[in-house]
């Protein structure tokens, strides 16, 4: 599984952070496994926790963006993509995440990837941070929005320009 080998998080202090988790609404068991995890790892960050539900996948950049307009910090963005019989799997999958990696770019603010995309509903209860599953990729994506806010904070501080 490819969990192996990620970093830990303890010890980060978040505090100060805001952060919004937008979640899309498909595949609820797995969806409400990833806003779990990263909620408890926001709140085990001390982080300032919003959560934002969107229909799917495919909304999740747009809201992302406006959460971030809107004064957060960092999105977590989760979302749960089951290949299925038609190319529709790969064109939301693109599109979700070019949408999202344009928004982090076009605002310069971090957007967590908690945008599981799976061949079948199995490998997203793997990684949706449940009671037996083997990662928590909800908990991975809030790690990884407040690590990057806090080392962008340490790259505009006055002791880095001079």
């Amino acid at each position: 599984m490819s969990g192996e080998g990620a970093p830990t998080t303890d010890g980060v202090d978040g505090t100060g952070v805001r952060v919004t988790i937008v979640a899309g609404t498909w595949h609820e068991a797995i969806s409400t496994g990833l806003v779990d995890g990263a909620t408890r790892a926001l709140e085990a960050m001390n982080a300032a926790v919003t959560l934002v539900r969107v229909p799917g996948s495919f909304e999740l950049p747009i809201v992302a963006k406006a959460a971030l307009d809107n004064g957060a910090d960092a999105v977590v963005a989760l979302g749960v993509i089951i290949r299925g019989g038609t190319p529709h799997f790969e064109y939301v999958s693109d599109a979700a995440t070019s949408g999202l990696t344009r928004v982090a770019l076009d605002t310069g603010k971090p957007v967590g990837f908690g945008l599981l995309t799976l061949d079948d509903e199995q490998q997203g209860l793997d990684r949706a941070g449940l009671a037996g599953s083997k990662e928590d990729k909800g908990a991975e994506a809030a790690s990884a929005a407040v690590e990057t806010v806090l080392t962008l904070r340490r790259l505009s501080s006055p002791a880095l320009a001079g």
